[in-house]
């Protein structure tokens, strides 16, 4: 095999000749050698359009020449990056370096005089997490707008069918399924807003500031104006970090968001887990979607939930992971932001598929009216609906008559006590639903 040696720090390195990165890269693909996840595509490709941003800002002044800063420019748009380990140390540098030289090498520039001019790892690499972040929030944000749309839907479609509500697992009073599906869509309304507003926590980036966001090394005139070329690489809304030092040392903000992606998991997990109970009551069915059994014939699972629910359950997990990585910061530097890096990314794309899968099985979901009807007007719960119009103790006095000598069901009970008119609007859905009674 044909190979070029390089060299760094530590000596030298043969390399094979065609090999897209250099010697950094090469020492970090041998000292990680860590099974499973390599960087998260959205970081990479968020650290090119950095990297792309920094070299228009150095043409700009002067400081890289036209034509190198244009091969540059131009790499940034096509490179492609190998597969290096999440988990690395060193805050990430291992991750810059690999941009660098891969972006050196197709460029024919220098990955540090050149490609990583007036940069440190510790200003370019929160800064690419935070443009990653953003994008995927608003790719997240869209999806939950869909979500609930597809509930608004099941809402408007099941506003006259009158179920039981469940307090504790048990039986309480009667709304209708259109409720049930109202309150899934308004949650992930919030979920939607919170997603879309909380990229404003990630907006203010500490590009320039090098290596402890004093800016040492990098001039003045390239501070000020990289955050520039920033906004107009990303289209971003994008603006320097009043303080950089503080900026570069604390994660916190990441933690935030991270907060906002676990409040989305939990109504993930809450409303898969409801729809669960649902359709074991027989309320609702699910559509079928693969065989749940090796061993029973015909039975069906609700899997798409299960995987919904599993997705929720990992996200919660990757919340306390950043929040974990951004603690254990010290003073000028956060060391573990690879793997914060990693689990916020993570978190993003999960719920995104979470999201999408849980809104197509949704829109396949019918009411199984006879059903609900059947378990309502069998429940002496529905007594309560005519407190209003009875008093408490008359209607306790007639749940007791009932349970003693009453036949069939409830509500043909109450229909001979009470005439069939009377609880017949008294059960309506548009009586149920009414938010309280007239007096």
């Amino acid at each position: 095999m044909k190979t070029r040696i390089e060299k760094d720090c530590l000596g030298e390195k043969a390399l094979p000749a065609d090999a897209r990165w250099g010697i950094h890269t090469a020492r970090a693909m041998e000292n990680f050698t860590i099974p499973g996840k390599s960087v998260n595509p959205r970081l990479l490709a968020a650290y090119a359009q950095v990297k792309k941003a920094c070299a228009l800002a150095n043409k700009e002044l002067g400081d890289l020449d036209a034509e190198k800063a244009d091969a540059i420019l131009s790499a940034c748009d096509t490179v492609e990056f190998p597969a290096l380990s999440v988990l690395q140390g060193g805050a990430g540098t291992s991750t810059n370096m690999m941009v660098n030289e891969v972006i050196g090498n197709a460029a024919g520039a220098h990955p540090i005089e050149e490609v990583n001019l007036h940069q440190s790892t510790n200003d370019t690499y929160p800064t690419a997490l935070k443009v990653a972040a953003i994008v995927g929030l608003r790719e997240l944000s869209e999806t939950f707008a869909s979500l609930q749309g597809v509930f608004q839907k099941k809402e408007k479609h099941s506003s006259g069918v009158p179920i039981l509500g469940k307090t504790e697992l048990v039986d309480a009073v009667p709304l209708t399924l259109g409720a049930q599906f109202a309150s899934f869509a308004e949650a992930f309304a919030r979920d939607r807003w919170r997603t879309f507003k909380c990229e404003e926590r990630l907006r203010t980036v500490n590009l320039g500031g090098t290596a402890i966001g004093t800016g040492l090394t990098a001039p003045r005139s390239y501070i000020f104006l990289v955050i520039e070329k920033l906004r107009e690489v990303t289209g971003l809304g994008l603006s320097r970090a009043e303080n950089m030092v503080e900026s570069t040392a604390n994660a916190d903000c990441f933690v935030e968001v991270s907060g906002i992606l676990n409040a989305a998991a939990v109504n993930l997990i809450k409303v898969s887990d409801d729809l669960r109970r649902l359709a074991m009551l027989g309320e609702i069915k699910l559509p079928a979607v693969q065989a749940g059994s090796s061993i029973m014939p015909g039975k069906v699972n609700p899997v798409i939930l299960e995987a919904v629910m599993q997705i929720g359950i990992k996200v919660k997990a990757n919340n306390q992971i950043v929040a974990d990585c951004a603690a254990r910061g010290s003073l000028q530097i956060c060391e573990f932001m690879p793997l914060l890096a990693d689990a916020l990314l993570e978190s993003i794309d999960l719920l995104i598929s979470g999201a999408q899968m849980l809104a197509k099985h949704a829109a396949g979901i019918d009411a199984d009216q006879g059903r609900c009807l059947e378990r309502l007007y069998a429940s002496p719960e529905i007594i309560t609906a005519f407190v209003p119009l009875l008093g408490y103790d008359r209607c306790s006095e007639l749940l007791k008559e009932f349970e003693q000598h009453g036949q069939g069901t409830i509500r043909e009970f109450l229909e001979n006590e009470l005439g069939k008119e009377t609880v017949e609007k008294t059960l309506s859905p548009q009586n149920l639903m009414s938010l309280g009674h007239k007096g």
